[in-house]
């Protein structure tokens, strides 16, 4: 069976000490795990979060969000190095913290659009450092996932095959592909056959609808995005991974301009609970 985690996004725009308060409320709903975003760094206490976890006995993971200062694929080298430098600093928080997975669009300044598609040369940037990230990371025990972003995000990696011709051009066993069904609702054409495609390359997965709103809501095809779990015998996170207007920055760059549940607690509950029965009937065994 899978494990279920929720993204501390749905409440804050950030984590630092005072964001551990959102931590034992994600335990009381019944999640395994809690996915933290490290935007910076510096910002995590992670003595005081690691002790909050322990005693709650919940895993966590954590996840990245590149900016145009630290651009794996940027022309200039000092920016390509400081994103490097970025990812590998959430590598060792995230093992500091006790966690092993580090997923996220870690290949490009996330909303960076440059009206053409991607050159060999950013590709080759983005191999290059991302190698040097995967070997790092695998000395800390940390596997890192890629995540395609949908075309108005990122023009860079929007499909599944694209993750998976980056992580095997890569060639790490620490690093695989991340999927997210909102992001795949958009860019695929038929969901459960990427799943397929990517088979145990698939280190991650973001669960939310068509909408950004609460799984079993919406559009996504969730009896096929299952029955794709079941066959490649998926058996690690299921994260939910949703935004609320109330959580003004996020809210600002994901496009989250109305409720699309009657609160982020409710998403998350009434979400797990769905994710919980899918699980029950396709990958229990």
């Amino acid at each position: 069976m899978p494990k279920f985690g929720v993204n501390l996004l749905l409440w804050a725009d950030k984590f630092d000490r005072e964001s551990v308060a959102l931590i034992p409320p994600v335990a009381e709903m019944g999640f395994d795990g809690v996915e933290i975003p490290v935007f910076a760094p510096e910002t995590v206490d992670i003595a005081h979060t690691k002790s909050v976890l322990d005693d709650l006995g919940l895993e966590v993971l954590t996840c990245a969000i590149m900016g145009p200062d630290r651009d794996p694929i940027s022309d200039d080298p000092s920016v390509r190095q400081n994103g490097k430098d970025y990812l590998k600093s959430c590598v060792e928080v995230t093992a500091e913290l006790g966690g092993d997975t580090f997923i996220g669009p870690m290949y490009s300044a996330v909303g960076r659009l440059v009206g053409r598609g991607r050159t060999d040369q950013e590709w080759n940037w983005c191999v290059d450092a991302l190698s040097d990230v995967a070997e790092h990371a695998s000395r800390y025990g940390v596997r890192l996932g890629i995540e395609p972003l949908n075309r108005f995000e990122t023009y860079f990696i929007n499909i599944a095959e694209d993750a998976v011709n980056l992580a095997k051009a890569i060639d790490n066993p620490h690093l695989g592909v991340h999927l997210d069904t909102f992001h795949m609702n958009i860019e695929e054409k038929n969901q459960a056959q990427a799943i397929s495609n990517t088979g145990d390359l698939l280190y991650h997965v973001h669960c939310c609808e068509n909408d950004r709103g609460t799984p079993g809501s919406g559009l996504v095809d969730w009896d096929d995005v299952f029955k794709a779990l079941s066959q490649i015998k998926y058996d690690r996170w299921l994260v939910i991974e949703s935004f609320t207007p109330d959580v003004k920055e996020i809210a600002k760059a994901t496009a989250i301009w109305r409720q699309i549940a009657p609160s982020a607690e409710a998403l998350a509950i009434d979400g797990l609970a769905f994710l919980k029965e899918m699980a029950d009937q396709y990958l229990s065994n």
